[in-house]
């Protein structure tokens, strides 16, 4: 690990070998920052396409070295050990929509898939370096589109399948998009919802568009435009089941995805062929241990991270994913113990949020389901609360499977801050930083902090392969976010500490932490408290400003159900809150709500609720998937 931290080059380097990552040409350096920390270069002069890595060589079984076709007019080949001809027979996706339906794809299905898709795609047009919108529902035909983008060598987009006309066009206009893949819907607690509609509004207000396809989930009628529109089958059919995949630089982005500000516009995070989807393999191999087999599911939607990186991390490893299609408890909260149980998961990742939600229903509903299959449980997006990582670690994982606590960020790739299954773990805690990152922390003035209770800015100190390769069109505000505080650090934007046994522990973004009377306080230590009475199912913690105190903490709650809203027990959680952290570190206010604020993937949203609470513009809130529950904050 010490090693991996304080050499990337020759870790990464290790990295490539370990995964089996094969090259059309040879890089000539492993790493060159000559141009700055900020906009390092990894793999020089390598010729590779991550579609090769993902879906090519697993499903032709091929022989270490053969033709890859012409760059230049000049020969290459691909180099690796191959894949054996039987993997191409193995499942590589499985698919359950909240209807009921399923369908499962080999290996040799998704490569023939994927090259129909790359025909259609070259027939319309799009060549290297073109930007393709994705935005779908967790159907098969997304792992498809995403795929198919990047063997013609383009840029895909994925976009929340949960978004408005308004921000979906903000993505495609700023990347330039020339197609977008979409469906006519998809399946929500029983409902349609509906996506060719809202798709229309956007491409309306994206000039750059000229094609939009779409798949048909629902079978709905929808608007069509005839001369723009065309159906998934008619694009794919007639189309030749191979396609010679178009050979990149392994600096060439491959995925251009927008995170949301509460200012400004979204930030279009670049990542390359070789940045995003090797990062993400390395974790889930060293961290999540997954190998050849096993069967991922990470409950996400592909406009978030974690969707392209089960896609790519499965792909890569020779795992199966499974891609589900509704929320974790419809029609009843069993939903996700019966798909682990149906389609033997032997990794599950859900967040925190979704965990607490799901306790609430009491533990029946995981007890009539056979979790056997389960080896690895995996949370991330939040911090967690004692009594839901027990609940997580006993009631679903039996006590036998651990949990990888990960925590890193868009920009990232994946994981700043692991855990790992052979070390030893301790609740809400990370065992420490993911091989390859060579992490700290900072109090104010730059100087390292470990040990007794200190918590401070978590920073990156060296590059990693991962890493961003700045934002779309705008490299000041790359540069400006994470890389201007201190030079050469790359700055992300959590509060952190490590205690004195060496577990660390997140505590919030550190633009949400408190500040009460000159003591930091993240929000998650509030809500962790309040979580801890037996009355509150989930809360939500921000900071307001106060005359005195420069700021005080207000703090939102959802109480489970048999507790009635009252002054009393409102006093009592108070209470509760002092003896638990301290009376000067109690909130200021606290309010009942039915619900908080929260993305689909089931990151809290504080800034959105403080905004809202103090009356102030939220800034972007179609991520929500409840953004009704402003409103009962605004009337606080």
């Amino acid at each position: 690990m010490d090693r991996a931290a304080a050499d990337p080059a020759w870790f990464w380097e290790a990295v490539l070998a370990d995964l089996d990552i094969q090259w059309y040409a040879p890089f000539t350096q492993v790493k060159d920052d000559s141009g700055g920390v900020e906009w390092t270069r990894w793999f020089v002069d390598g010729k590779m396409n991550i579609a090769h890595n993902c879906v090519d060589k697993w499903a032709t079984g091929e022989a270490s070295v053969d033709t890859a076709g012409e760059l230049d007019g000049k020969a290459i080949s691909k180099v690796g050990r191959g894949a054996p001809a039987a993997a191409a027979h193995r499942p590589v996706l499985i698919w359950e929509g909240e209807d009921g339906q399923t369908a499962t794809y080999s290996r040799g299905q998704l490569f023939r898939a994927v090259n129909r898709l790359a025909n259609a795609l070259r027939g319309m047009g799009i060549r290297r370096q073109d930007r393709v919108g994705i935005f779908m529902p967790m159907i098969p035909e997304t792992a498809v589109a995403l795929l198919a983008a990047a063997k013609v060598g383009a840029v895909f987009i994925p976009i929340f399948s949960g978004y408005g006309s308004g921000a979906v066009a903000a993505r495609l206009a700023d990347a330039g998009a020339r197609v977008l893949i979409t469906a006519d819907g998809f399946y929500r607690r029983g409902r349609t919802v509906a996506m060719k509609a809202v798709a229309d509004a956007a491409v309306a207000q994206s000039p750059t568009v000229e094609r939009v396809i779409m798949v048909p989930r629902l079978g709905i009628d929808v608007p069509w435009d005839e001369g723009r529109d065309v159906q998934w089958d008619d694009a794919l059919v007639g189309q030749p089941d191979v396609f010679d995949t178009v050979v990149t630089g392994a600096d060439d982005p491959v995925m251009l995805i927008y995170t949301s500000g509460t200012t400004g516009k979204p930030k279009g995070a670049v990542h390359v062929h070789s940045g995003f989807p090797i990062k993400a393999a390395q974790d889930l191999a060293h961290a999540f241990d997954l190998r050849e087999g096993d069967v991922l599911f990470w409950y996400t939607d592909m406009g978030w991270m974690m969707g392209p990186w089960e896609v790519f991390g499965a792909t890569l490893l020779g795992a199966t994913m499974v891609f589900y299609e509704g929320t974790p408890d419809y029609p009843d909260p069993g939903r996700i113990w019966s798909l682990v149980e149906r389609h033997g998961v032997t990794h599950l990742g859900i967040s925190p949020t979704a965990i607490r939600a799901l306790m609430g229903e009491g533990e029946g509903w995981v007890k009539r389901h056979n979790l056997d299959s389960l080896r690895v449980l995996g949370s991330t997006g939040e911090p967690w609360n004692p009594g839901p990582w027990q609940w997580f670690f006993d009631t679903v994982g039996g006590g036998r499977c651990p949990i990888i606590n990960y925590s890193g960020g868009t920009e990232i790739s994946g994981g700043i801050l692991g855990c790992f299954p052979l070390t030893p773990q301790r609740p809400c805690a990370f065992t420490g930083p993911l091989p390859g990152m060579d992490i700290d922390i900072l109090d104010e003035r730059g100087n390292p902090l470990r040990g007794k209770g200190q918590v401070g800015e978590l920073v990156i100190r060296q590059p990693w392969v991962g890493m961003t390769r700045g934002f779309w069109q705008d490299p000041d505000r790359y540069v400006d976010t994470y890389w201007s505080r201190w030079p050469g650090i790359w700055v992300h934007g959590d509060w952190a500490e490590v205690d004195d046994d060496g577990f660390w522990y997140i505590h919030g973004r550190s633009d949400d932490t408190l500040n009460v009377a000159g003591k930091r306080l993240g929000p998650a230590e509030l809500e962790s408290a309040l979580v801890g009475h037996a009355a509150v199912g989930e809360a939500l913690a921000i900071g307001v400003p106060h005359e005195v105190k420069g700021e005080a903490a207000v703090c939102f709650v959802v109480l489970r159900e048999g507790w009635d809203e009252t002054d009393e027990l409102r006093d009592e959680l108070l209470a509760h809150v002092g003896r638990e952290l301290s009376k000067a570190l109690r909130p200021q206010q606290l309010y009942f709500v039915s619900d908080i604020p929260r993305t689909r993937n089931g990151k809290i949203m504080r800034r959105v609720a403080r905004s809202a609470y103090l009356g102030k513009d939220p800034g972007e809130t179609s991520a929500l998937a409840n953004p009704h529950c402003l409103d009962e904050i605004r009337g606080k």
